[in-house]
Parts: C-alpha cells; structure tokens; sequence
C-alpha cells in the first residue's frame, strides 16, 4: 500500500491535450503494472493511457447543456441499472411502461440508450456527433471523477456509490471476462484495489468527489447508495423522479407504474433479455475488442463478498476506506445505515417467507450468516 500512496502524492495536475502533445504528457505521469496495461496516474486517478487520453479529449471538446443530466458512477457500483431507471423514469410518457411490449429497453442495451461522455473519444476523434445529435434534456454517463469533468459542466448529476467490498469482486470478474487472454489473480486484484490503483481509482477519492459536492449543493447533485435502492427500489425510483423533475403523479402511483419502472429495470428482467444476454454490443472495450452486453450483468447482488474476502481482507479493506473516509461525516455513517436496511429488508423477507410472526433474531442469523 505505501507503494500507491507515495504514487498518489506524486500526482500531477495534467492540462488537456490532444495528438502527440497529450502522448508527451501521459509519458511523464507515474505508471503502475499490474492490470491488463500500464497504468497513469492522471490528476490523481488511476487509468490506463487509452482512458486518459479519452478524458484529456472530453474536458477540452465535451459541449454540456444546462439540462443536461449526467448519471456518475465509479466502475461496477450498478452503472447499468442506474442507466435503465433513469431512462425509463424521463421517458416514461413516451415509451410507457405498463405493458411495455416495444420499450427501448426491451431491444437496447441501457449503455446505448444512455451513452458514456468519455467513451466516443477513445480513438482520439473529435467529439461524437452522436452525443450532439440526442435530444435535450439529456441523460448522459460517466465514470470520471468529479474533479475531472469538464469545467463548464453545471447540470444536475446522479451519483451511485456500492459497498466497496462489493465493488471489488465485481471489478475483478469484470476484467477477468472482458478482456480477452488477461487474467488477473483475485488476491493481485484486491492488493491493487486496497492501494486505490484500479480503473478510475482510488474509489475514495471518487467518492468523496461527488460527496462533497452533494453537500455544498444538494439540489444540484443526488447521491445515491446502491445497497438502499436494492432495499427500496420504490422508493429510490419516486426520489429519482423528482430529481429529473419528471415526478410520478397520484395516477400513476395508483396504477402501479412505480412498480412496473422497478419490474422492467430489475436484473433478473434485463439479465434475461436477448440484447443483453447474446448480442455484441457495438461499442469497443478496453482491449479495443467488441463487447459483449453480457460482460454487465453478473449477479446484482448486496454483500456477495462474504463468498469471496477473507475476514483479514475484509478488515484490511475496511480500515482502508475508514482512514480515507474520516471527516466525510454523513457519508460514513450513510454507509452503515445501508447495511442495517439491507439487514433488516432480508429479516423482513424471511419471515414472510416462513409465515413466522415471531421470528428470533438468533435464529435469523443462524440461517443467514453467510450473506449477511
């Protein structure tokens, strides 16, 4: 770990370039082995050169619009489901979502409907006319972090941040599958996570990035945690509305279009779906090979580390994101408080599952240690 600290205080603030001047500049930045290719570090953030330069590109040509709505994620903390309740909830007048035979999300893959600002620049083009050619308002996404957007940018963000412990198991999977002929070692992987060199990383920095911005303007920026949507999908999809400014009328709620948003949106719906489960998506990894849009769907799940970290990793991880997290205030404590609804949402569940009104706590955890 002193290794990724001592890289980190070295960062340097990197302007935007393009061509051979911006190949220049990424020369000069820190590097760090490990993951499938070399990594920078660029203003702070960890990335391969290839995402460098495509952020370089954004902060210099992205064009943002005032209604514009980004959707921010760090990588694997439920970027794809985030992408389809947004676009389901701002476009629900025109593509309905009761009876939703023909709706996009049916035939797209969220990632297409609701495209990454930084990705159009990975061949180091100008910006995408595509990105010109959406409709406004716009839902946009990315996985920059805040201090690395692009300067003008002053629309409304949604950010979703996951349980870190969760976020490296999906980040390894996730390498491990879409990157043909690299494989990654979990316990290398989890090393490079805890020092915060991984893809957009530190995920701290990311965090609190978009954290503190929420804090000094709550109106402007909605922070989200994914393990509360998962308890309360109902509830976030409602709180997302409102945010878009598209909220859900008596009607609605009465028809049951709240749950239906949810129903469409859940995994085991767009897991399923033939675009998302077969189809080669037209968009390029980070090998620069075809993606397939299976690569994001894994499980979907709260607390699948428990199958995975041993309690040291576990504690190790822990302490990493407690040191970097002191002083966030609310942040921290968020954190625990959607552990406790996570918990309590599956003692709910079971005891409706096993028809007992008296259900002991004991006994709960006894059957449910493992995930819990």
């Amino acid at each position: 770990m002193a290794e990724g600290r001592q890289l980190e205080a070295q960062s340097v603030v990197v302007p935007t370039a393009t061509g051979d001047k911006g190949d220049d500049i990424l020369s000069s930045l820190p590097t760090r082995e490990g993951w499938w290719t070399t990594f920078v570090l660029y203003d702070g953030c960890w990335m391969d050169r290839q995402a460098a330069m495509s952020v370089s590109l954004v902060r210099a040509q992205f064009v943002p619009r005032d209604d514009d709505v980004l959707l921010a994620t760090y990588p694997k903390c439920g970027t794809t489901w985030l992408k389809a309740l947004s676009f389901a909830i701002a476009n629900r007048h025109r593509h309905p979502v009761v009876s939703a035979g023909h709706h996009p999300l049916l035939t797209q893959s969220p990632h297409d409907l609701v495209p990454f600002i930084e990705l159009p620049f990975r061949h180091i083009h100008p910006l995408a006319a595509a990105l010109d050619a959406i409709p406004s308002p716009r839902l946009l996404g990315t996985h920059m972090p805040h201090h690395l957007l692009p300067p003008r940018i002053g629309c409304r963000i949604v950010y979703l941040c996951r349980e870190p412990k969760d976020v490296v198991i999906s980040t390894w999977h996730f390498m491990n599958k879409v990157i043909e002929g690299f494989s990654i070692d979990f316990d290398k992987a989890f090393e490079l996570f805890v020092d915060g060199c991984s893809p957009f990383g530190p995920i701290w920095n990311h965090y609190l990035g978009y954290w503190n911005k929420h804090v000094e303007e709550p109106d402007r920026v909605l922070f989200l945690k994914y393990d509360d949507m998962m308890a309360d999908p109902a509830g976030h999809v409602k709180k997302l509305a409102e945010f878009l400014r598209v909220p859900f009328t008596d009607d609605e709620v009465d028809a049951g279009v709240v749950e239906e948003v949810v129903r469409l949106c859940s995994f085991e719906k767009l897991s399923r779906l033939p675009v998302n489960s077969s189809v080669v998506a037209g968009r390029v990894g980070v090998d620069e090979r075809p993606m397939k849009n299976s690569v994001f769907f894994r499980k979907g799940k709260v607390r699948d580390w428990k199958n995975y970290l041993t309690e040291e990793m576990a504690k190790k991880l822990d302490a990493a994101i407690e040191e970097k997290l002191k002083g966030s205030g609310n942040l921290k404590k968020g954190h625990e408080l959607s552990q406790f609804h996570y918990v309590r949402r599956e003692l709910i569940q079971f005891m409706r599952k096993t028809g007992s009104k008296t259900l002991t706590t004991t006994r709960f955890y006894k059957e449910n240690w493992r995930k819990l």
